[in-house]
């Protein structure tokens, strides 16, 4: 897979470049969340997305689509790659950043290693190619695999969240896994309004903005 390679370490070199400093957080809080898009949101890449976001320096954020599952599996990226045959899941979309690279959230009790950034209790985001690679080598299913990312620059995603344009959520494990995506932006809604409903919106988006913990 020379070809995928050369793009991958090339995309991966800016995103280094972005989080050169973001490692593994040994803070225990819970810093990722999930965004729910809301209809104001009508940019296409992100209409009717699900997104596990988590803070790093700088307030800037970082974050995967959940919900845009392809049609391509592992083995049709990777034909020549006998490990990627093993991987039942798709492939997913998990934003428009370094859309060339691969990129894993791996399900494991111990970090992969190499800069990977913890997002939740037992997940983490490998970005490096020969980490994403040792993962597809010795557990592949224990992973969901990525192209492209999302990136926020400082303050971005305040003002977006001011605006009215996602939900707040907790993320959870079981929901970054689930197998059938297809009603997730529908239930996510549905659960974060009922929250809402109770708690002033604003006071909850500015309690996670404030509070959680950025990924170094």
């Amino acid at each position: 897979m020379p070809r995928l390679m050369v793009l991958l370490v090339a995309a991966l070199c800016a995103l280094a470049c972005s989080f050169a400093r973001a490692e593994t957080a040994s803070s225990e809080e819970e810093a990722a969340v999930f965004l729910i898009a809301t209809p104001r949101l009508i940019d296409p890449r992100y209409v009717r997305s699900v997104v596990l976001v988590v803070p790093v320096e700088n307030d800037q954020h970082i974050g995967f689509i959940i919900n845009r599952p392809t049609h391509q599996s592992l083995a049709s990226l990777f034909p020549e790659h006998e490990p990627s045959k093993k991987v039942v899941d798709p492939v997913f979309v998990g934003g428009p950043m370094a859309a060339d690279a691969l990129f894993a959230l791996v399900r494991t009790d111990r970090d992969p290693g190499g800069g990977s950034l913890r997002m939740l209790d037992h997940l983490y985001f490998a970005k490096r190619v020969d980490i994403v690679d040792h993962v597809i080598e010795t557990t592949p299913n224990d992973a969901r695999y990525y192209v492209g990312y999302i990136e926020w620059r400082p303050g971005e995603l305040r003002e977006e969240l001011a605006r009215g344009l996602w939900l707040v959520s907790n993320a959870d494990l079981d929901t970054v896994f689930r197998k059938d995506t297809r009603e997730m932006w529908d239930e996510l809604t549905h659960r974060s309004e009922a929250i809402n409903a109770s708690i002033e919106r604003t006071s909850l988006e500015t309690a996670w903005l404030s509070h959680a913990s950025p990924r170094r």
